[in-house]
């Protein structure tokens, strides 16, 4: 990449998110980046080295004025929420990913300094159904449109990443389409379901699933931000686990259920007293989904440190690490 093209003032969004502020760290351990904004409308509890915490809303058309006066020259765009808990219910979860994305493109567009947008995105845009393709690749798309949740929303937020696209053709543009993000430390509906006491399994089905490693993310984000400019373009971590496999792996007791996203969701709702489980991602457990990630090596120059089997059992360590009760010293016999 060179000098004239390197990101001098980068602003990142949704830094009140774990990984977003991991984001921001590394970027600000950059010394040929002169600053790093972090935008959230809530304050980050962890540390952000040498990057600055802003007081923002994506949705806010005010947001321009910000990048303007600043002289933002680079947007990592990580303000998309993965699950409802974290934004507070499905309506404000929406509102975020949709709204936000929509009015910080706007707000690019805006900004005549914005050379470069990087993206988080995900590779449930390709949905899961018994009609896929063994791999997607990421001029591929779904051939059952995701119904709702996460993935629909990302879908609709990647629209306007498009318009973006055709209406500043000057803006460097980068599209992560992220395999489930999984790790030690990162909560998702994923990591929610592996956590669970007894796992509801559709009966008859075996999805081939891939991970990428929270440490991963984190640098694919930070890569795609100061490396080649690639488009659209799948991340994961090599191979991939059979859902079968993936549950032996976690040693959890596991249960059949009738195949259907609305069957499986009222079993775990009712027998296990959890929340239900989106339909997005019980198409996932019945179908799986697997990514082509040669653009990822050959064009991003980007290689996961972590296969999609060490990402999950690093999760698992985690998990097990925290299920494990105190050591307490033995009681005397009397």
């Amino acid at each position: 990449m060179d000098e004239a093209s390197h990101p001098k003032v980068v602003l990142v969004t949704g830094v009140a998110r774990e990984l977003a502020g991991r984001v921001v760290r590394r970027l600000a351990d950059d010394p040929s980046i002169d600053r790093v904004l972090g935008v959230d409308l809530v304050p980050p509890k962890h540390p952000m080295g040498r990057g600055e915490y802003v007081r923002a809303d994506v949705r806010s058309p005010l947001l321009a004025r910000l990048m303007i006066q600043a002289k933002v020259d680079t947007v990592v765009h990580m303000g998309v929420i993965a699950t409802p808990r974290d934004a507070g219910g499905r309506v404000v979860q929406k509102d975020i990913n949709v709204l936000g994305t929509m009015q910080l493109m706007a707000a690019c567009q805006k900004s005549a300094g914005v050379r470069r947008v990087v993206v988080k995105s995900t590779a449930g845009v390709y949905g899961s159904s018994p009609k896929d393709p063994a791999v997607f690749t990421e001029e591929m798309t779904a051939k059952r449109l995701p119904r709702s949740g996460f993935p629909r929303d990302s879908m609709e937020a990647e629209s306007y990443v498009r318009g973006l696209s055709r209406r500043r053709p000057d803006i460097d543009i980068t599209m992560l389409r992220m395999a489930n993000v999984i790790g030690p430390s990162i909560r998702t509906v994923l990591t929610d379901y592996f956590r669970m006491p007894l796992l509801p399994v559709p009966f008859g089905h075996q999805g081939r699933l891939q991970f990428l490693h929270e440490d991963d993310a984190v640098a694919a984000v930070v890569h795609a931000s100061t490396g080649p400019v690639v488009g659209t373009v799948n991340v994961a971590g090599d191979g991939v686990l059979g859902l079968g496999q993936a549950i032996a792996l976690s040693r959890r007791p596991w249960v059949p259920v009738a195949p259907g996203a609305a069957g499986m969701s009222l079993w775990a709702t009712k027998t296990l007293g959890w929340a239900a489980l989106p339909s997005d991602h019980m198409d996932f457990l019945s179908y799986g989904r697997v990514i082509d990630t040669q653009r990822m090596r050959k064009e991003l120059g980007f290689a996961p440190a972590y296969t999609s089997r060490g990402a999950f059992e690093s999760f698992l360590a985690a998990r097990r690490a925290h299920d494990r009760p105190e050591q307490r010293p033995m009681e005397e016999v009397t």
